[in-house]
């Protein structure tokens, strides 16, 4: 079973999030959107194991989901 995480905008630290979606777990942290979807950043911030980003718009709603597979152990 794949991790889950989401990427969304977080209002009282006024950045972008990413967590992991079953323990809310702040992975990283980005200044902006821009920066969290920049090619590579998402795959380097779920490591060796990958995963699937959930991102979501400023206002919450669903944008799209990324697929990010694992590379081995």
């Amino acid at each position: 079973m794949k991790r889950k995480f989401t990427l969304r905008f977080d209002e009282t630290k006024n950045k972008w999030v990413l967590k992991h979606d079953p323990t809310e777990k702040i992975i990283r942290v980005f200044d902006t959107k821009e920066d969290s979807t920049r090619a590579g950043v998402l795959r380097s911030a779920l490591g060796r194991q990958g995963g699937i980003v959930i991102v979501r718009t400023k206002t919450g709603t669903f944008e799209e989901e990324r697929n990010f597979p694992g590379m081995g152990s």
